[in-house]
């Protein structure tokens, strides 16, 4: 084709703005990571740099979360110079509808990049990462043979049940029983037989108006508080789970304005290891696999137990992987207005 050789020397126009990224999914679940052309994010800590993310480039998320660039199921991280002595890069997270605070898939993806395109270094059998996360420093480690990463099992923040079956009124779902536990974010953890709900894709859209109207119900009938960081202190989602024939649990993960997880949800994870462990249903050491929506499996086990403020918690580890699907170079034009982004559902 004429001039296919010198297509990408295609120069963007004055004033426009490149972003590069690496396009990585987890279990099914996307991770762009930005890598370069993202403003740089002050801060001591990544909750500051967060925080002045939100306030002065919320715009940017948007452009490259939602659509034409995204989806509304988009998720992404960049990728920023490490707060914690020690550590080997920072991650803020983002979706469809702001920043978050934690994210497993996320990890998983981030440090599966990170050994495979060069931001850290790749040694066999395993290369250990720490990422500083707004949540907290995660240990990451990559098990690479034959100079590909072939899993990711990361240690997670500590992580702890705040309340056993409470009970909210939700319209049009009736009284809903769920547990709330922190694993990274904050879950309201519920049983999908007693809603008619199954853990398959062909009760997605069912699934997400009920994960909707529970995320309003228990953010408007109770505080949530973490009781290190205030920041913290939110409800991310709701996690329905289900039997399965030969794993511990099915998981379905609606988080954010109604996004669904299409892998297990490590954060998700992390939290079912809190609850099963504070009920003794599980011990310490003892492995469960997490399946997916979409058949993609996690495994956990709490590592050792902790505590975090008044809460007995546990730090979970939990382990999956992840594929590289591509890189991409965006532009940002300032005479694009529909670009700025937009969502379609």
């Amino acid at each position: 084709m004429a001039g296919q050789s010198t297509a990408y020397n295609w120069t963007p126009p004055e004033g426009g703005v490149l972003v590069k990224t690496i396009e990585a999914h987890t279990g099914g679940e996307p991770f762009r990571v930005i890598i370069d052309g993202f403003p740089e994010l002050p801060g001591a800590t990544m909750l500051e740099r967060r925080r002045y993310a939100k306030k002065h480039f919320d715009h940017l998320r948007r452009a490259l979360m939602w659509e034409p660039r995204g989806h509304a199921d988009m998720y992404g991280g960049i990728v920023t110079p490490p707060v914690t002595p020690g550590a080997d890069l920072g991650v803020l997270f983002m979706h469809n509808e702001g920043f978050s605070t934690m994210c497993g898939h996320g990890v998983i993806a981030l440090a599966t990049v990170a050994v495979e395109v060069g931001l850290a270094p790749m040694r066999e059998p395993e290369t250990g990462i720490y990422i500083d996360t707004p949540a907290g420093l995660v240990k990451a480690h990559a098990a690479v043979e034959q100079g590909r990463v072939r899993s990711v099992r990361f240690h997670n923040v500590p992580s702890f049940v705040v309340a056993f079956n409470r009970t909210v009124n939700t319209p049009g779902w009736g009284r809903v029983h769920y547990d709330l536990a922190f694993g990274g974010a904050f879950y309201a953890y519920v049983d999908a037989a007693p809603l008619g709900l199954r853990c398959i894709p062909e009760d997605y859209q069912r699934i997400v108006e009920a994960g909707r109207a529970i995320k309003r119900a228990v953010t408007d009938s109770r505080k949530i508080e973490h009781p290190l960081e205030s920041d913290l202190g939110f409800l991310y989602g709701v996690i329905f789970s289900e039997p399965a024939a030969d794993v511990h649990l099915r998981n379905v993960c609606v988080f954010a304005d109604g996004e669904v997880d299409r892998s297990p949800t490590g954060t998700g994870v992390s939290g079912r290891l809190a609850i099963d462990h504070a009920r003794g249903e599980i011990a310490t050491g003892e492995a469960i696999i997490i399946e997916s929506i979409v058949g993609s499996r996690f495994t956990g086990r709490v590592v050792e137990t902790a505590r975090c403020g008044p809460y007995a918690a546990v730090v979970p580890e939990v382990a999956g992987a992840a594929r590289i699907l591509g890189r991409s170079e965006f532009l940002f034009d300032p005479e694009d207005e529909i670009g700025r982004g937009f969502l379609l559902r």
